[in-house]
């Protein structure tokens, strides 16, 4: 049977910014994944940085990391959720990017001395990054996100890109619009107006959409939707209702009851397959929405009030929560609120407490006075990245009686540098993607929370960090009860700590935040929700 030829999907957004592109793409990827077709999902992002390695999170959120070291915008963390399947850099493009790029090929001289446009230099290498993702020949459809918002100045280049890919394409492509209609509370009717609007300001740029998705907060009845399809030059029925969900993972089944996959098969003539492999979909969302118990998680951060910042791991501790039928409710504590004073009233009762990844010494005091709680009284504890680093720094200074123990990224001059900066970044200078990114092994001891977790003896798992474990202190804080339980063989670097007499005490150098999905959960996780029902269920541990 020949390969279906690979057929391509654009979405755009119109009205205003986090209307839920990401979301919209990644559920109607799980629907055709859903219906047997190979499917990867694309973001264009309009920023002219590189990528989002040296933003901070208050500026984009989260830095998504993938196996091949790039670093990524969030939604990518919902396309591998909702997908299961793993991105790439061809995954994710920037302006940054595709300008410095075509930057580099003027400079070699590749374009002959002609001058260098926007159309059609710019807009061919943006034809051309969207075009990688076919050469996978395990790919039938291709989703294409474009951030911001349609009229924005900064995506009209992608927008006469894809439009020109649509001419050549023919029937191979179509457009989704994700837009809003909003419903005003004092004349209590929905207005369609912002939606034509947005439809017009997309024509006016050359594009008719094929699929209108439109949010909104009260259903739309079928006069709403038949006033929308006739402004907007669409089909009454590829006007798609996208009521407010309690989650995200409720987005794939409200979009397949308004019949968004059959739209979009219908139009790209894709022969209609027999829906497979829902079952442990609705397996998670029963265990999400009926849970049968409860335990309350304690997250100590830098970003806290910018949860953001740290999608992957509240969507991976609701991945954990949910496949035991336990509801785990979150609660965000900024690290720079702690102290010796308050802490008990923080966290006395909490059933675990998690200490998130970051850069720099702000909130750092307050990170080891929550891990010293956890440590002395028993709490379940999960420290990811500049976490695990901190639960190090913390033993050896209260432990080992270190009283100076650092990291010198903390403390340059400390004479008991516990982590320090990795031999190979001494003498990097730029910052952009130059960190230890991307998939690396790492082999578990025996008798140890990890390998009780992963089941196996190696794992690989996502990096992004500069500074390790010093091995000097590796004896030292065995002898006293902390030990290194994951290594990574090639290079002698601790991955994993822990403190075996502890109820369930682990520190994680890499990020496993990022390889939780749906259908699989990540063992670390859920060994820590684990341990928190158990915590739960024992209060005299205490």
């Amino acid at each position: 049977m020949p390969k279906l030829k690979t057929k391509y999907i654009f979405v755009t957004g119109g009205v205003t910014s986090s209307l839920g592109k990401g979301i919209i793409s990644a559920s109607l990827g799980k629907l055709l994944t859903n219906r047997n077709l190979r499917v990867t999902i694309q973001k264009l992002d309009p920023y002219i940085n590189v990528d989002p390695g040296t933003m901070n999170p208050y500026e984009h959120g989260e830095c998504y990391v993938t196996d091949d070291g790039a670093e990524t915008d969030l939604d990518l963390g919902h396309y591998e959720r909702f997908l299961d399947r793993t991105m790439s850099q061809a995954n994710n493009v920037t302006t940054g990017s595709i300008y410095q790029t075509v930057i580099n090929k003027e400079r070699n001289g590749d374009y002959l001395g002609k001058t260098v446009q926007i159309i059609p230099h710019i807009t061919d290498e943006i034809k051309r990054r969207i075009g990688l993702l076919e050469k996978n020949k395990d790919i039938d459809v291709v989703i294409t996100e474009i951030g911001g918002t349609v009229g924005d100045i900064e995506a009209l280049p992608y927008i006469e890109a894809v439009r020109q890919l649509k001419w050549e394409l023919e029937d191979n492509a179509l457009f989704i619009h994700l837009t809003l209609v909003p419903f005003l509370s004092a004349a209590g009717e929905l207005k369609t107006k912002p939606t034509q609007h947005s439809v017009k300001t997309l024509l006016e740029a050359g594009i008719q959409p094929d699929i209108l998705v439109c949010r909104c907060e009260q259903p739309l009845n079928q006069d709403i939707k038949s006033k929308i399809a006739r402004f907007c030059n669409v089909e009454k029925n590829a006007v798609i209702e996208s009521m407010d969900a309690k989650s995200i993972y409720e987005v794939p089944l409200l979009m397949q009851k308004e019949g968004l996959d059959k739209v979009v098969l219908k139009k790209l003539n894709i022969p209609t397959k027999k829906i497979i492999n829902e079952d442990n979909w609705k397996k998670f969302l029963i265990g999400l929405q009926n849970p049968k118990l409860k335990i309350s998680i304690t997250v100590v951060g830098k970003y806290v009030e910018l949860q953001d910042a740290y999608k992957s791991i509240s969507e991976a501790l609701i991945h954990a929560g949910a496949s035991q039928s336990c509801k785990v409710d979150l609660n965000w504590v900024h690290a720079n609120d702690i102290n010796k004073h308050n802490i008990n009233k923080i966290l006395n009762k909490t059933n675990g407490i998690l200490v998130a990844p970051g850069f720099g010494d702000r909130g750092i005091d307050g990170k080891i006075i929550a891990i010293k709680y956890a440590r002395e009284n028993n709490i379940p504890f999960f420290g990811i990245c500049l976490g695990m680093q901190t639960a190090v720094i913390e033993f050896a200074r209260n432990v080992l009686k270190l009283r100076d123990a650092n990291s010198t990224e903390m403390d340059p001059t400390t004479s008991n540098p516990v982590i320090h900066l990795m031999e190979k970044q001494k003498n990097i200078l730029k910052k952009g993607g130059t960190m230890r990114l991307g998939s690396y092994e790492c082999h578990l001891n025996k008798k140890t929370n990890a390998i009780h977790s992963y089941k196996k003896n190696i794992i690989s798992e996502r990096h992004r960090h500069r500074y390790e474990f010093n091995n000097k202190y590796k004896k030292p804080l065995q002898d006293l009860g902390m030990i290194a339980s994951g290594i990574n063989k090639e290079h002698n670097l601790v991955e994993i700590i822990e403190i075996p007499a502890h109820l369930w005490f682990v520190g994680v150098q890499f990020h496993p935040e990022y390889k939780s999905t749906v259908n699989s959960p990540h063992p670390l996780f859920c060994s820590f929700i684990n341990a928190g029902i158990k915590h739960k269920n024992n209060e005299t541990v205490r």
